[in-house]
């Protein structure tokens, strides 16, 4: 194992309002978030030198501009930017911001996701996210056979990997009855009534293989952490969770190839590069905290990280292997399915408070190495972090 010192570590978290309903723009609850999460740190305002930016692929850049730094009056600044890395942009913020801090470039650094997507008469994710995303390469190919918006792309992986290992067409629902077993527990997740196996069957499909329980639940919202250098966070008002190391993944495309594209993706590349980096593997994390705006989304994660061999995610989260009281407690917020979806910032943010011991009734005492993870595109981004409870691995 390394005993090299952290990068980073993050000393502040702050949240908004989250809400179905309208409450403001994005960078309203930008603003909210990260006042939050600077007195949750002990620090001001005044102490920030760094602000990295993220917003959702779907909002205009307007919503969210680097002139934030004026709207919270900040000083001099030697570190601003705004990274677009789609869902792995949040892991992809703090693997910037902590590099940074690592070689003197700044000193504390504000990280903010805000996201403001259900308006009146567009509540519903369907509305909130209905873009083309291409897959094929072929111009307006997606948009003239009617594949709006990510459920249609994803459902085409899902499937894919349904079928090549022989898998039922409710096999999923196990990821989705585990989120919920997290959320029930939790009283930031939005949807929080226990659910079984019968209910998924019951729940309306989408897009098959998917039923409206395979799917994230967007909210207005937004999460904000403070980083600082690990000396400077053993000073301040909350318990350091270090960023011990980090990993990005971006598979070339494999189309005529002879590989299976729909199955292969750049999550494996990042475990790898995340493993090398940190000298632990799978079997060091005590938790992980997945991007998962699909179910099949976090079970492919699970694999590609090395938790359980191919093919097999479904039969070790339906023996209960990712629940509360399983070997690797997965998601103990409930996860984009059933705790909220605020892209890469709800697994951080979960992974924050199970480290600092904050999770009440879903706090898990497997909680000193948490791999974070963040995802986008259609599985074509991706993006690692290794966080813990203690300076050295």
């Amino acid at each position: 194992m390394t005993q090299r010192t952290p990068y980073a570590a993050i000393s502040g978290l702050g949240f908004s309002t989250i809400s179905r309903d309208y409450i403001g723009t994005s960078r309203d609850l930008a603003i909210e978030a990260i006042v939050g999460a600077v007195e949750d740190s002990g620090l001001s305002l005044g102490a920030l030198d760094g602000l990295m930016i993220c917003k959702s692929p779907s909002a205009l850049l307007s919503d969210l501009p680097l002139r934030l730094r004026m709207d919270l009056s900040l000083g001099d600044l030697t570190l601003l930017g705004e990274l677009e890395i789609e869902g792995a942009s949040v892991v992809g913020s703090i693997q910037q911001a902590s590099l940074a801090i690592r070689h003197g470039m700044a000193r504390t650094v504000a990280c903010v996701f805000a996201d403001a997507p259900l308006l009146p008469g567009r509540e519903t994710g369907s509305t909130s996210y209905n873009r083309v995303m291409q897959l094929s390469g072929l111009g307006e190919w997606e948009g003239q056979y009617g594949m709006y918006g990510a459920v249609g792309p994803y459902a085409l992986a899902a499937q894919r990997y349904l079928t090549t290992y022989g898998l039922a067409d409710d096999a999923f629902g196990h990821y989705a009855v585990a989120c919920r077993r997290w959320a029930s527990l939790s009283d930031r997740a939005v949807l929080r009534e226990p659910i079984d196996m019968d209910d998924y069957r019951k729940s309306r499909s989408i897009v098959s293989p998917f039923r409206v329980l395979d799917c994230a639940y967007p909210v207005n919202g937004a999460i904000a952490i403070i980083l600082v250098s690990a000396e400077c966070a053993r000073e301040l008002a909350q318990p350091p969770v270090y960023v011990h190391g980090f990993a990005q993944g971006h598979a070339a495309t494999r189309h005529f190839t002879g590989e299976d594209a729909e199955l292969t993706n750049g999550a494996a590349i990042a475990a790898a590069g995340l493993w090398k980096m940190t000298g632990l593997g799978p079997s060091d994390v005590g938790m992980a905290q997945i991007y998962d705006a699909f179910s099949y989304v976090g079970l492919q994660a699970l694999e590609d990280y090395g938790f359980c061999p191919r093919g097999q995610a479904c039969d070790f989260v339906a023996a209960g292997e990712t629940s509360p009281g399983g070997s690797v407690p997965v998601n103990t917020g409930g996860g984009h399915l059933s705790g909220y979806y605020l892209q890469g910032m709800t697994p951080v943010s979960e992974a924050v408070i199970q480290a600092r011991g904050a999770g009440g009734a879903r706090q898990s005492h497997k909680n000193k190495t948490i791999l974070v993870t963040g995802c986008g595109g259609r599985l074509d981004y991706h993006a690692a972090l290794l966080l813990g409870t203690e300076q050295q691995l």
